[in-house]
């Protein structure tokens, strides 16, 4: 195979308000942690265990950054893509450290909001939030992320193919 993939995806929750800084050449990288939780039923005790990864993620893309700022909060459920990357720096008592982050580059990745509309952290868009804001499109979004759209039950059959038209032009 040639060449190699850096990619990342997470869902979870804001560990706390996104940041801006300023970098000396002027840009701006918004920062925050994310809360990634897997659960499971321990098999000898039946008692329900958690397990929570924190992410720090940096947004070097000016849209997705600006999205982050305005609609994201400590506790906001969101989708990310983005990569990996490893910087080096010294700590404030001298030491060399290494910490690896999922940085949104700037003319890559995607945010989008997951949380219902009117609230942070108060429902997510599969529960029925109906609320998507795909802040990669920027402006383009499927019909399923709009949300608000007419919902039809599926009938008895559970097929829709005799309340679809058959004018269709393929």
């Amino acid at each position: 195979m040639a060449g190699s993939v850096n990619k990342v995806i997470l869902i979870g929750n804001l560990g706390r308000d996104p940041e801006t800084r300023t970098l000396p050449s002027g840009d701006r990288v918004v920062s925050f942690s994310l809360a990634t939780t897997e659960s499971w039923r321990d098999k000898n005790t039946g008692e329900r265990k958690d397990r929570t990864e924190w992410h720090n993620i940096s947004i070097f893309n000016e849209n997705l950054g600006k999205i982050a700022e305005q609609y994201c909060r400590k506790g906001s459920k969101i989708y990310l893509e983005g990569q990996l990357q490893t910087r080096e720096y010294t700590d404030k008592d001298g030491n060399q450290r290494k910490a690896t982050d999922v940085v949104l580059q700037r003319f890559r990745g995607e945010l989008t909001l997951l949380d219902s509309k009117g609230g942070r952290g108060e429902g997510d868009y599969e529960s029925g939030g109906g609320y998507g804001q795909n802040a990669g499109s920027f402006g383009r979004s499927s019909p399923m992320e709009r949300g608000g759209g007419e919902r039809r039950p599926v009938p008895a059959g559970g097929k829709l193919s005799d309340e679809l038209d058959d004018d269709i032009p393929f």
